[in-house]
């Protein structure tokens, strides 16, 4: 099996790629996020998951690498990563009772050959009307202030959703498995063999 390079320093998409029980590598991609002019969520998403695969795959030179980004969005804003307790609040109060898109793009770049392989995986979440009392504990508990949209399902913030709507609960938290393994397989990744 080719050596498989996860492109992303999150400890939140090394812990779901723990799941299929591969051995991997990881590393940081050096990819400037920064939109560009008039670029939707979903574009920006598949671009930075592409672009990040693409510069450890240029870096290695061989193995299968995975690139992931999510941006999040709600009635036209961006939410980034909050990056602190002032803007995690305001982003919880923007996102009550409304609906917010969670787009996450996924890459799988063959380093030897080249071959690139995107999916993007969209998430609808609603959150319920939470007081702002509870969105100050959940803050100040969570911590979510490296989360896109700071609610984070697998942790406490499933407490502030009404609703979680797509195709791969994975994708939510930030790397598609089921996109992914289909991916993998499609480059002859064995899933299942035996140890």
């Amino acid at each position: 099996m080719p050596s498989l390079i996860l492109a992303s320093t999150s400890p939140y998409r090394a812990e779901l790629l723990r799941r299929l029980q591969l051995k991997f590598d990881v590393r940081a991609p050096e990819v400037d996020e920064t939109p560009q002019p008039g670029e939707s969520p979903p574009d920006l998403a598949l671009r930075l998951a592409l672009a990040k695969a693409k510069a450890v795959a240029d870096k290695v030179g061989s193995g299968l690498v995975i690139g992931s980004d999510q941006v999040a969005h709600c009635d036209g804003r961006l939410l980034g990563k909050p990056g602190g307790h002032d803007a995690a609040i305001a982003q919880l109060r923007l996102m009550r009772g409304r609906r917010t898109t969670f787009d996450t793009a996924l890459a799988l770049v063959n380093a030897t050959t080249g071959h690139a392989q995107t999916a993007l995986v969209s998430t609808v979440v609603t959150l319920r009307q939470a007081s702002d009392a509870e969105i100050e504990a959940y803050v100040s508990i969570e911590r979510p202030f490296d989360c896109a949209g700071s609610a984070k399902s697998e942790g406490l913030g499933i407490a502030l959703m009404e609703s979680i709507e797509g195709g791969d609960p994975t994708a939510l938290v930030g790397l598609p498995l089921i996109a992914l393994t289909r991916m993998l397989r499609a480059e002859n990744v064995q899933l299942f063999a035996a140890t």
